[in-house]
């Protein structure tokens, strides 16, 4: 299996095979040494961040995106105004990672309002069309920046 990592003073533990194969993608990078040759990443266009804007595995493209502005800024406007952006900047990081927004089999969409979700809506008809992507709203306390009111992920089929 390669090396063992090991946190602080314990010794990882060996995980059956059989789990390995429904890890989550971050799980499988710790197999072994060599596990990240099959694993992509797309750096984010912030040489700040520590976040990469997309990653593959396979034929599949994960990405989490905010409401940021082409500039790089962040959109802290209204409802739409973020969610515009927000999807925006998704459709720009899948482009850049070879995919679509055509090409989205899942998203998930995270609002600090449940009664945004409308507006959300509206602006997400803009962007996706039938067949509609598998998706799941979910309401949270907060994001990462005061008044960010959307954030979505997103796996995606490569091109």
């Amino acid at each position: 299996m390669g090396e063992q990592k090991t946190c602080g003073k314990l010794p990882a533990q060996k995980v059956p095979r059989r789990y390995i194969a429904a890890a989550p993608l971050y799980f499988l990078q710790y197999e072994s040494p060599m596990a990240n040759q099959d694993i992509t990443f797309t750096p984010d266009p912030d040489a700040d961040s520590i976040s990469s804007d997309v990653a593959g595995f396979g034929g599949l493209l994960v990405s989490t995106q905010i409401p940021t502005r082409a500039d790089g800024s962040l959109e802290l406007g209204d409802i739409t105004v973020q969610s515009e952006c927000t999807l925006q900047a998704l459709k720009v990081a899948l482009e850049r990672a070879g995919s679509s927004m055509d090409r989205v089999l899942h998203l998930t969409i995270y609002l600090t309002d449940m009664a945004d979700r409308a507006a959300f809506n509206e602006v997400y008809k803009r962007f996706f069309a039938k067949p509609w992507p598998v998706r799941a709203a979910v309401g949270v306390a907060a994001l990462a920046v005061e008044g960010m009111r959307v954030e979505v992920t997103a796996m995606a089929a490569k091109a």
